[in-house]
């Protein structure tokens, strides 16, 4: 499974052993039978929303490049997780290499922060239109939007990049099985032999910075949303106001919600069973990519008809 050579025990030709559930490898091929489904939602769900917003210019509206966006990590984030964690639990393909490891856990936990970051975009797209209705076109026009999304993408490729960075300086000892389905920061980091504490202050500083100001940002802007819609007369017009902000606040439900819990049980949750959060881990990472095209297809009327539209016109032909 892994080279070990020299005195200090440092691994020349590393690979890690990925486990898979612990504790549930003889029902691991039924538990990959749900996830296998999911990673196909993602697939279908996400190219369907991008493709619907690109080809139609009515469409080319900041909710709805805030998504399309949201889309594309939405790929991305659900590619670098399933292919391998599929692998392991269909036809034990557990091993990987340790730059392999590396990449994959960059790609994970960069388009994770890029997500709540474009999470973040989207409330602050939701308070322009429903406080300064008459300026939302005028402050969010093409170009801020591109600033905006070029912002989200540098913001998680820096913070994330020194992850595998300080990984390489690490010495992996005797230990190289990983309790998990894919390479997830803090499962390589308890590997190591080495002082790691520099490893895991950034991880916690990472996750609190990311998390903490992206979550405040969100809670401001909807306290505002909640602020200006109070004020507005007529329960009709409170509850259009709330509906436009209905899809939103489930998409970041389903993101934060297991993620924190991921992240409170690496670090406090001993109590908790690995099983149970090597389960939550993986799906924190499938189920939003496969739900929220579905949540904002069934809640953005544009969206949902022009998708049936472009079915209806597939099943003529």
């Amino acid at each position: 499974m892994t080279t070990l050579r020299n005195s200090s025990w440092r691994l020349t030709q590393p690979s890690f052993f990925l486990i898979g559930i612990p504790g549930l490898e003889e029902s691991q091929h039924w538990i990959a039978l749900p996830l296998c489904v999911l990673y196909l939602l993602a697939l279908l769900g996400n190219v369907t929303i991008l493709l619907t917003i690109w080809t139609d210019p009515s469409l080319h509206q900041p909710m709805y490049l805030f998504l399309a966006m949201l889309s594309g990590i939405d790929l991305v984030l659900a590619s670098s997780t399933a292919p391998k964690t599929l692998a392991v639990l269909l036809v034990h393909a557990h091993e990987i290499g340790y730059t392999v490891c590396l990449i994959q856990m960059f790609f994970i936990h960069a388009f994770s922060s890029m997500e709540s970051g474009v999470l973040v975009a989207m409330a602050l797209d939701r308070y322009v239109a429903i406080c300064h209705p008459l300026h939302h076109s005028a402050i969010l026009h093409p170009r801020v939007i591109g600033r905006i999304g070029m912002a989200v993408v540098v913001r998680g490729l820096l913070l994330l990049l020194p992850f595998p960075i300080l990984l390489r300086r690490l010495i992996f000892c005797q230990a190289t099985v990983i309790g998990h389905a894919y390479c997830e920061h803090m499962a390589v980091v308890k590997l190591a032999c080495s002082e790691s504490t520099v490893n895991r202050a950034y991880g916690l500083a990472v996750a609190l910075l990311v998390v903490g100001l992206d979550v405040l940002a969100i809670g401001v802007s909807y306290a505002l949303i909640l602020q200006a819609v109070l004020k507005v007369p007529g329960g009709e017009a409170r509850l259009k106001a709330f509906s436009t902000c209905g899809s939103h606040i489930c998409v970041i439900l389903v993101f934060y919600v297991p993620g924190m819990f991921s992240f409170l049980t690496h670090r406090f949750g001993q109590q908790v069973p690995h099983h149970v959060h090597v389960l939550l881990a993986t799906l924190y990472l499938l189920v939003p990519p496969a739900l929220n095209p579905l949540v904002y297809g069934v809640k953005t009327q544009q969206i949902r008809q022009r998708v049936l539209r472009v079915f209806d016109i597939k099943g003529q032909i």
